[in-house]
């Protein structure tokens, strides 16, 4: 199965084991691996799961989503918004890391690969976790949004304290499947040029996220790449 090629870390496996095993995941398993056969697909089928082998669940404290990962050649990795270091920068991650450097003085502006803030319990999770190259949205419809939107309400029902960050439209619907009186929820504009002047700019999410983290006694995020 995809989830034992990835490795992901061991304390997600018995809580997505009966997920992993539906008819419908089954279903999305297959088109991937036809996919890939007939078209680029991205990420790497190794780095489907990358947010889920990088975060483990019992350090879980940010939740930050996506929509679908880049598909340009040689970017996505499996982790939400995040580029493998030396690649591009595309304009929503700018924007991520100009307001980062707004918001609490981290320059990060040299490092697109945000793998240190998964590390440390920040899931960087797509709605979509697959698209064709060239073709954004392309793997709508076909089973990951179901799987997604489980692993969200799984963290919200299982999870305390946790930070919501729901930025932009698309983003702000997955607010049905979370508990707010349990969780930190934190929504802002999407990042992209198109919308970033519209609230992400100056939502001040990264120290606001931090300083909730403390607050509830919880080691905050060293957002440093």
């Amino acid at each position: 199965m995809i989830v034992k090629t990835t490795k992901i870390k061991e304390d997600w496996q018995p809580l997505l084991a009966k997920e992993f095993r539906k008819n419908y995941f089954v279903k999305l398993h297959l088109f991937i691996l036809e996919e890939n056969k007939k078209y680029n697909v991205y990420p790497e089928y190794k780095d489907i799961f990358n947010a889920f082998k990088l975060c483990s669940f019992k350090k879980l404290k940010v939740v930050i989503i996506g929509q679908d990962p880049y598909h340009k050649v040689g970017l996505a990795h499996g982790l939400a918004f995040s580029v493998k270091t030396k690649n591009q920068h595309p304009p929503s991650l700018k924007n991520i890391l100009t307001e980062l450097k707004n918001d609490i003085n981290i320059n990060n502006l040299n490092n697109g690969d945000l793998s240190n803030w998964a590390k440390q319990g920040v899931l960087l999770l797509n709605s979509l976790l697959t698209v064709r190259e060239n073709e954004p949205a392309s793997h709508q419809n076909i089973g990951w949004e179901k799987f997604t939107n489980h692993v969200i309400k799984l963290i919200s029902d299982q999870k305390n304290n946790i930070v919501f960050l729901l930025w932009g439209k698309h983003a702000a619907e997955k607010i049905r499947h979370i508990d707010k009186v349990k969780h930190h929820i934190l929504i802002s504009s999407h990042p992209s040029p198109l919308s970033a002047y519209r609230g992400f700019f100056g939502s001040n999410h990264f120290s606001r996220t931090n300083n909730f983290l403390i607050k509830k006694n919880i080691k905050p995020i060293n957002w440093n790449l």
